[in-house]
């Protein structure tokens, strides 16, 4: 399936915080969204999933306007992680998964609804938390719950803002190995919004920049995360290394010092 964005701005009053923004994504890949805090990228994250509708613009998936579709039918399509939720009052953690198979149901969950939702949080590893309430969960556990949430929803377009933000390093690891492995096990497609350059660097097909309300580049990870790339759009001087594991970012601030050397 291909996700067509045509020309979409977006914004809150006259304040326009993306503006004609267009690009595809289809099934199979991994898209990262990148930029400065402020450039958009929560923004046009929830104009894609229709949380918002975009001032100008088209977003269609296969030919179709996905604001023309019932909510059901595009929760089939499409599976969001937002930054973060806060109220979502009292719910166990295996109550909030199989909340991802409502689309699919027309009077009762059916054993395969369990089955999904239980293979789901093996996947995130959250079935040891399957009857806690959810409040109960540190950032990361409940980030973990609710990418399951989207992973027992099946949808044909995963769309996560900046998921791994309350992840240490293994948990950030893991998740973007397994989405890479579920995106291609089932032909499906990850648009994600990241701050990390070699996170982004080591799972993604391609990557989108986004600066000054606009695309700023969209291509392959070596073609557009370069030193000039992120001299120009962080305003931080950097190399692009290479070692036996790949390509990886080096930063370093003003005075030359190394702030960042990870792969």
């Amino acid at each position: 399936m291909i996700m067509n964005v045509n020309n979409i701005s977006q914004g809150y009053g006259d304040n326009l915080v993306i503006d004609d923004i267009s690009f595809t994504a289809e099934s199979g890949e991994l898209l990262t969204i990148l930029g400065p805090n402020g450039c958009g990228k929560s923004t046009l994250i929830k104009t894609l999933c229709n949380v918002y509708k975009p001032k100008n613009g088209t977003i269609c998936i296969d030919g179709k306007d996905i604001h023309a579709m019932e909510p059901m039918d595009l929760a089939k399509l499409i599976g969001y992680v937002p930054q973060s939720i806060t109220n979502f009052g009292y719910s166990t953690v295996y109550d909030l998964v199989l909340i991802g198979r409502r689309p699919y149901v027309d009077w009762a969950y059916t054993s395969n609804d369990l089955g999904i939702a239980a293979d789901a949080m093996i996947t995130m590893n959250v079935n040891a938390y399957i009857d806690k309430d959810v409040q109960e969960l540190s950032g990361g556990q409940r980030q973990r719950v609710f990418i399951a949430r989207a992973l027992a929803q099946n949808p044909e377009f995963y769309i996560f803002d900046e998921p791994t933000s309350s992840f240490d390093l293994r948990n950030q690891l893991d998740t973007m190995r397994i989405m890479k492995n579920i995106i291609r096990d089932k032909n499906a497609c990850l648009i994600v919004a990241l701050h990390d350059m070699n996170i982004a660097i080591r799972y993604s097909d391609r990557v989108m920049v986004l600066n000054n309300n606009k695309i700023y580049n969209i291509g392959k990870p070596k073609d557009v995360i370069t030193s000039k790339m992120i001299e120009e759009v962080y305003g931080v001087t950097a190399d692009i290394l290479e070692d036996k594991n790949g390509l990886f970012v080096r930063a370093y601030d003003s005075a030359t010092d190394v702030v960042e050397d990870r792969a």
